[in-house]
């Protein structure tokens, strides 16, 4: 069994997170103490959330939560209510993680605004669960009771307003504490404190921001997790909640049952029956029934739950009063009283009637919602002469089932923050940053040249990603195929310049072959692909025919340049290299060099369908000798229906004519040609070319200049 070594990096990242559990420990430890001196001194704060804040701004989000809900969790050991408050905290400490990313605390109005937000929450909020908890209460002497005594404001607003007057406080000297002790720790320390989980090669905080902020079609993985999180944890709290809050209220009901039972059934117990008969007619003048009556006041005021107690003769007209005690909000029957029986009593009258046990039961009627516990009395003779009941207000029961929700829903929130701030940081370090950070490496991916490759490569490396599950894999997988593409890359890319270095060898070998066999154009390919290549860069850098002068183009044009004239294949020497002018016949033969060089292309082109240079080949040996305005040859085309590759050409062409040494002329001045190329603008050449290629003229001048002194170092260029 192997056993699995920590990387470098992983213990970088433990030792770093231990500093942030250090201070998530000093966080708690400085809630509790300054709420443990706010309580000892009774200052009118609460300063319980001072730690959270300050650990929010210096450790972030998830250890600004993790110190809120645990300050409460402990403070729920000596107050239970505490733990119902942990989610203001919670919210206070993300609220506080929020803002010093937006430097809110560095400025006033910043610090004000945070304030009031945490009064908002802390005072807010803050009253809204003990109004649900404990419904609102005060003393004479509060602030909510001055304000609710001036009857500008009823009882809910007043205690608000106080809570939220009182809590500004609490949180303006929070504050205030959490400012001071951000400031004594300089703030270079504060990153040492942050929660980092790096599952790969830590990135720059330019980097973090750049790899979270990617753009999608449709939402982030990260967005669509935490959704199904959200959906999943609400979805079982409440089901968990429902399910809770009916057991719960099952169980009151049955816990107020026996309540009910049992308090019925001790004043039962407290009657004699042989005196019922006695009470009914004679009331308070009959002997103990004062007394008798004091004794069932003790028993229902043993438990706050009973509402009513009282003892009623069951007869056929109604409900004869023994004993109906009194109470607050109203005074009870007279004995001998009768009370016509309700509604809802009518399918148990029978078995009252008949002096049996009934069940408790739940009504809603005169007297309110009310649980009933009847306990019969029998006499010696084994009639039963009367009833106890016992009262249970299920308003009551309703009221704590209440309490109960509400106090799910508060733990529930707490949690619910909590749960999904840890799994925010977990996605974010095991997912979201590793896939990000592949996917910006090898979008960034260079094929250009070896340096290129090997740094693309390289930057995939250096992730290092160690997730150890499936993202780990795919991290692997691209970082193989993305170096053996690259491998293949490089092998493609120099067979493929090997086969381009062929292609213009085979070009320039068939020009030579051309070109031998007339010996008046020595140099003649290789200066005009020279002059073609200065003139098409020129264009394109005066923004000339900008859509068509591609690299691609370019670079099709200026290697099959030197096949311009490869028809002249088809010419005989004797005319191809007659020191004296051509006749008209002879002219007619040689001006056959263009279509036959077309032809000879069109078959290669034939063999090599998408060979882009070979179609620009074809342009330039068939149309090199056409006009501009028209009057050139083969077909008398002219403007812009004369390819522009040959446009380019017959420029090229002319000049190297012109300049150069032929046996039937001597050569002209570098000066004289330039001014019959300018003459020639607008009737022989495109003016835009001619522009170009005057503007070029320093780089043409160097160009004639060197093929000039090798002609003359050989005698002829070979």
């Amino acid at each position: 069994m192997s056993i699995k070594q920590t990387s470098p990096e992983e213990r970088s990242s433990l030792k770093h997170n231990y500093r942030t559990i250090m201070l998530c420990l000093a966080g708690i430890a400085l809630n509790l103490f300054l709420c443990d001196i706010a309580g000892k001194f009774q200052l009118p704060l609460y300063l319980d959330t001072v730690g959270s804040v300050s650990v929010a701004i210096m450790g972030g989000y998830l250890p600004g939560v993790i110190v809120g809900f645990a300050t409460n969790i402990l403070k729920s050991f000596s107050d239970p209510s505490a733990l119902y408050y942990g989610v203001l905290n919670v919210l206070i400490a993300l609220a506080a993680s929020l803002l010093a990313k937006k430097n809110y605390f560095r400025k006033l109005h910043g610090i004000i605004l945070t304030i009031i937000l945490f009064t908002l929450i802390g005072g807010g909020l803050g009253t809204l669960i003990p109004w649900y908890l404990d419904d609102v209460a005060f003393d004479s002497e509060s602030l909510s009771a001055v304000l609710y005594n001036t009857g500008h404001f009823n009882q809910i607003s007043a205690h608000l307003l106080a809570n939220l007057a009182s809590d500004f406080l609490d949180k303006a000297v929070s504050v205030l504490l959490v400012l001071l002790i951000v400031h004594l720790i300089p703030e270079k320390v504060h990153s040492m404190f942050r929660f980092s989980g790096w599952m790969q090669t830590p990135l720059s905080p330019e980097e973090t921001s750049a790899a979270k902020q990617t753009n999608f079609r449709v939402m982030s993985l990260r967005t669509k997790i935490l959704l199904v999180l959200s959906f999943s944890l609400i979805l079982v709290s409440v089901g968990a909640t429902a399910i809770s809050i009916h057991l719960y209220g099952v169980a009151l009901v049955k816990d107020h049952t026996k309540l009910a039972e049992g308090t019925a059934s001790i004043a039962a117990s407290a009657l004699d029956p042989e005196m019922i008969d006695e009470f009914l007619e004679k009331g308070e003048e009959a002997e103990g029934y004062l007394e008798l009556e004091k004794l069932l006041c003790n028993i229902r005021e043993s438990s706050s739950e009973i509402q009513y107690l009282y003892v009623y003769q069951i007869k056929e007209d109604g409900c004869h009063v023994v004993f109906d005690l009194d109470t607050e909000d109203e005074p009870g029957a007279e004995p001998g009283t009768i009370i016509p029986f309700d509604v809802s009593f009518s399918e148990y009258i029978p078995n009252l009637l008949r002096g049996e046990r009934i069940e408790p039961i739940i009504t809603d009627d005169t007297y309110g919602w009310l649980l009933t516990a009847y306990e019969p009395v029998y006499n010696s003779k084994g009639e039963c002469v009367c009833y106890a009941a016992a009262d249970i207000s299920m308003d009551q029961i309703s009221v704590i089932e209440r309490k109960f929700f509400i106090q799910m829903i508060s733990l529930f929130l707490g949690f619910f923050i909590l749960i999904f701030c840890i799994v925010r940081w977990l996605i974010e370090y095991h997912i979201i940053l590793p896939v990000n950070s592949i996917a910006r490496s090898t979008g960034t991916f260079a094929y250009d040249s070896e340096t290129a490759r090997e740094n693309s490569i390289e930057r995939i490396r250096e992730l290092k990603i160690h997730t150890g599950d499936e993202v780990e894999n795919l991290y692997h997988a691209i970082a193989k195929t993305s170096d053996d593409s690259m491998r293949y890359v490089a092998d493609v890319q120099e067979k493929t310049a090997q086969l381009s270095m062929m292609q213009r060898a085979l070009i320039m070998v068939l020009a030579d072959i051309v070109e031998s066999r007339d010996r008046n154009t020595g140099a003649h390919v290789r200066k005009t692909a020279a002059y073609t290549e200065i003139i098409l860069n020129e264009m394109r850098k005066k923004g000339y025919y900008a859509e068509q002068l591609t690299d691609a183009y370019i670079s099709d044009v200026v290697n099959s340049a030197p096949l311009h004239d490869v028809g002249k294949i088809q010419v005989p020497d004797a005319i191809l290299n007659k020191p004296g002018r051509l006749d008209d016949d002879e002219f007619r033969i040689m001006k056959t060099h263009t279509t036959a060089g077309r032809d000879i292309i069109s078959q290669a082109i034939e063999l090599v369908p998408f060979s882009g240079y070979l179609n620009e080949a074809r342009n330039l040996a068939a149309y090199h000798h056409e006009k501009w305005d028209g009057s050139g040859y083969p077909n008398g085309i002219a403007g812009e229906e004369i390819p522009l590759s040959a446009r380019v050409m017959a420029v090229a062409d002319v000049f190297d004519a012109l300049v150069s040494r032929r046996s039937y002329k001597k050569p002209f001045t570098f000066e004289a040609a330039m001014d019959i190329i300018k003459e020639g603008s607008g009737k022989h050449f495109d003016p835009l070319i001619v522009d170009a290629f005057v503007s070029a003229e320093e780089e043409v001048r160097r160009v004639e200049h060197e093929f000039s002194e090798m002609t003359n170092e050989a005698g002829c260029f070979k």
